[in-house]
């Protein structure tokens, strides 16, 4: 199918991750220098263009109206422990990794792209521990952050800490989910988890200790791209509609 929006790409030299990291974003059909944009920024960037078709989805929803004008942003990993190192809450470097995001990242996006340039136009979106790093950097920088999609987000009890921690937040609008089926998921050392149980324990919590816009959905389903993906569409137009 052939897309009906843009895709560009750009290289940052990140000083907090002492790296080059490509940035890819997607520019809706109808985009134009007169419009305002919000921004939606993909943990596992290559994974929700290639499995979780977010360019074919940006399509659709824009030509249908679904959503208002926003760029889907991709930034990908290296390799699966890149990816540990960096979104996990005891990853080495996901404390670099979330200054990444709000000081390179998003100055970044703000020059080259007509944003809003405030937090509740900006979205952090991620699969398991992508998810994970989403909601932690929103916690902590909910000015810079105003709406996280997490699909099946991976939940220990410093995730949990964060959010009984986290100041009280009112402007957040946060989408959840999680599969039914979720109860033995092979993490990255090798370790089998259920992931259905701590996210019950998550969402208890984002109801007790926070006062803002939640959505969370179980689904039938398990920890694969093949649920997200069927998942996502409602994700996005309920995000940005």
């Amino acid at each position: 199918m052939r897309r009906k929006g843009t895709m560009k790409e750009k290289e940052i030299e990140s000083a907090y991750l002492q790296e080059r990291i490509t940035i890819r974003w997607y520019e809706p059909e109808s985009y134009s220098d007169l419009y305002k944009y919000h921004i939606c920024i993909m943990q596992d960037g290559n994974d929700y263009y290639q499995l979780g078709r977010v360019a074919t989805f940006s399509d659709q929803l824009h030509q249908e109206d679904e959503i208002h004008h926003t760029v889907f942003v991709g930034i990908h990993y290296k390799d699966r422990y890149d990816r540990k190192d960096k979104y996990h809450p005891d990853g080495v470097k996901q404390s670099n990794y979330m200054h990444f995001l709000v000081k390179e990242v998003v100055p970044f996006l703000d020059d080259v792209l007509p944003t809003y340039q405030v937090g509740g136009s900006r979205a952090l979106m991620g699969d398991s521990l992508g998810g994970t790093v989403a909601l932690m950097t929103a916690l902590k920088y909910p000015n810079t952050f105003g709406k996280v999609i997490m699909q099946s987000p991976y939940v220990d009890d410093k995730v949990l800490a964060s959010v009984e921690n986290a100041n009280p937040i009112y402007s957040l609008d946060i989408y959840h989910t999680i599969g039914t089926e979720e109860t033995e998921v092979e993490t990255t050392g090798g370790n089998i988890q259920d992931f259905l149980a701590p996210n019950r324990t998550l969402h208890e919590l984002l109801i007790q200790h926070h006062q803002f816009d939640y959505r969370y959905h179980e689904l039938e389903g398990n920890h694969t791209w093949k649920f997200w993906q069927k998942d996502l569409k409602r994700a996005l137009s309920t995000m940005f509609g």
